[in-house]
C-alpha cells in the first residue's frame, strides 16, 4: 500500500486510459545532448508520442486535440531508476518484520507496489529491479502492464545470482559452478525476467562478505554472460572491489554497479586504466553516488563518480533504492552528481535517454520524440541550469496517462534509514566503519 496526497493509505488510484492531448511548454529537454527545444509543443496520441516541436508549427491534423498548458515549465523524459530492489530486500534489516523466507510470492510482490509508486511519484517512469525475492519484480511487472495497478515501467531481474553464502545469498540464487550458473539463468528465464543480476563481488548489506573479494572467477562470469545473453537477456554486475570489477569487464558484462574500486582496507582506490577498459567497452555504471555513501562517510569511501565521467566512462542513474536508499532520495542523487562535478546536461542524459538504454529500453521510452512511449514529467523551473528543479514536479505522465502521484516524505540526507521507517541490525555505514577500524588497528598488531 501507499500513500495518496492528503497522507491516507489506498492500495492503488484507478487505471486511466491515456489521454490525447497536446501539452505545451517553455521548453522541451528531449533527452539528446542539446536536445532543447523552445517555446515547445508535445502530441500525445495512444499513450504515445505523435509529434514534438516548437508550438508555432504544430501540425494542423493535432489542432482538434485538447491543449494543456505549462508557461513556466520544463518537459523531459521521465527518469530511468537503474538500480532498485523490489521485492522485501530492505526487510532483511529491519529486525521487526518477520523472516522474509517466511513470505510468499505474493506478499513480497504486493509490498514492493509502495515504493515502485512512491519512485513514480517522484518522477521516476521506469525502474530496473536489480534483485527480488521470489521473482516479486516479474509479477509486479506483470499486474502494471496488464493495468491491473498503476505503476512504473519495470524490468525485472527476480533473485540475484551469488554463491553459496555470498553477499545476498538469502534472496536464494546460490550457484557453485558454471553448470549451476547455466541452470540458475535458464529458471530465470523459464520465470520470465529481463536481465540477469550476478554478484561478482561481496557486499556491505551480508555478515561475513567482503565486498573487495571477488565471488566468481572470469571463466564463471562468461559463461554466465554468455548463456545470458544466448537466451536474449542482458547482464548486470554487482561490484564493489576492482578484482571483481576487472574480472565483470573481462567476462563481457553489460552493467556494472557501485563500481567502487574498493580495497581490503576499505578505502577506494580509483584504476584509471580499468575505467578507460569500461568506457572502451561500452558498459554502463551506476555508482550509486552519492547518496548511497553520503559525504559523512568521509572521503574513502565516496565512489568515483567524477572520474568515472572523465573517463568517458556511461553513468546513469542508480541508487540501491530498497536497499539503502528509499524512494525519496532519487532527485537527490541527482544533484550529489551534480555537486561531483557532472554538469545539469549530462544528468539529465543519464537519468533519461541513457538509463533507458542501460536497461534494455532504448527506442521505447528516455527520449521525447515521436513513436516513443508518452513517459513526461512538467517541471517548474529549468532543470538543465538547476538540478534542484526537479523537485518541482507538477505531473507525471506514463504511457500517456496522468500518473496520481502518492505522498511521499521528504529525502533526509542525514538519516536515510529514517526514510525507510526501518530499524537496520547494521548499517553498511556501520559495517564499512567497522572494517576500517579492524584495518587500522591490524596494521600495528603485534604478530611476534
Amino acid at each position: 500500500m501507499s500513500k495518496n496526497q492528503s497522507g491516507t493509505y489506498r492500495l492503488d488510484n484507478p487505471i486511466q486510459q491515456p489521454t490525447d492531448r497536446v501539452i505545451t511548454a517553455k521548453r522541451i529537454f528531449t533527452g539528446r545532448r542539446g536536445g532543447t527545444i523552445a517555446d515547445a509543443a508535445v502530441a500525445i496520441q495512444r499513450g504515445r508520442i505523435a509529434w514534438v516541436g516548437s508550438a508555432g508549427e504544430l501540425p494542423a491534423e493535432y489542432g482538434a486535440l485538447p491543449v494543456e498548458s505549462h508557461p513556466e515549465a520544463t518537459l523531459t523524459p521521465g527518469f530511468v531508476e537503474t538500480h532498485a530492489h523490489l521485492g522485501g530486500f530492505a526487510y532483511e534489516f529491519d529486525p521487526d518484520v518477520p523472516e522474509p523466507e517466511r513470505h510468499d510470492q505474493g506478499w513480497h510482490a504486493l509490498t514492493s507496489l509502495a515504493p515502485a509508486r512512491q519512485l513514480a511519484s517522484v518522477g521516476v517512469t521506469t525502474v530496473q529491479s536489480l534483485g527480488a525475492r521470489n521473482f516479486a519484480d516479474v509479477v509486479l511487472r506483470e499486474v502494471i502492464d496488464h493495468q491491473i495497478v498503476a505503476g512504473p515501467r519495470i524490468v525485472a531481474s527476480g533473485p540475484q545470482l551469488t554463491t553459496s553464502g555470498g553477499h545476498s545469498w538469502p534472496t536464494g540464487g546460490e550457484v557453485d559452478s558454471i553448470t549451476e550458473i547455466k541452470k540458475k539463468i535458464r529458471d530465470h528465464h523459464k520465470a520470465g525476467v529481463d536481465v540477469i543480476k550476478v554478484m561478482a563481488t561481496g557486499g556491505f548489506g551480508t555478515f561475513g562478505s567482503a565486498p573487495w573479494n571477488a565471488q566468481f572467477t572470469t571463466e564463471e562470469l562468461r559463461a554466465l554472460v554468455e548463456e545470458a545473453h544466448r537466451l536474449g537477456k542482458r547482464t548486470a554486475a554487482h561490484a564493489h572491489g576492482t578484482q571483481g570489477i576487472r574480472r565483470s569487464v573481462e567476462a563481457g558484462i553489460d552493467y556494472i554497479a557501485h563500481a567502487t574500486f574498493i580495497s581490503e582496507d576499505g578505502i577506494t582506490r580509483f584504476d584509471p586504466a580499468l575505467a578507460d577498459q569500461i568506457a572502451e567497452k561500452g558498459i554502463f555504471v551506476d555508482p550509486c553516488s552519492p547518496p548511497s555513501y553520503p559525504a559523512v562517510e568521509g572521503e574513502t569511501s565516496t565512489p568515483r563518480a567524477k572520474e568515472l565521467y572523465d573517463h568517458g566512462v556511461k553513468i546513469v542513474l542508480g541508487h540501491d533504492i530498497g536497499a539503502v536508499l528509499p524512494p525519496s532520495g532519487y532527485l537527490y542523487g541527482m544533484e550529489q552528481l551534480v555537486a561531483s562535478g557532472l554538469p545539469e546536461e549530462e544528468v539529465l542524459i543519464a537519468a533519461t535517454s541513457r538509463g533507458a538504454a542501460a536497461v534494455g529500453l532504448a527506442g521505447v521510452t528516455g527520449v521525447i520524440e515521436a513513436g516513443y512511449e508518452a513517459d513526461l514529467l512538467v517541471i517548474r523551473g529549468n532543470p538543465i541550469e538547476n538540478i534542484a528543479d526537479t523537485k518541482n514536479l507538477d505531473e507525471v505522465i506514463i504511457g500517456g496517462f496522468t500518473f496520481q502521484r502518492d505522498h511521499v516524505e521528504p529525502f533526509d540526507p542525514a538519516n536515510r534509514w529514517s526514510n525507510f521507517e526501518l530499524k537496520p541490525r547494521l548499517s553498511g555505514l556501520d559495517a564499512r566503519t567497522q572494517w576500517v577500524e579492524r584495518a587500522e588497528r591490524a596494521a600495528s598488531h603485534p604478530i611476534d
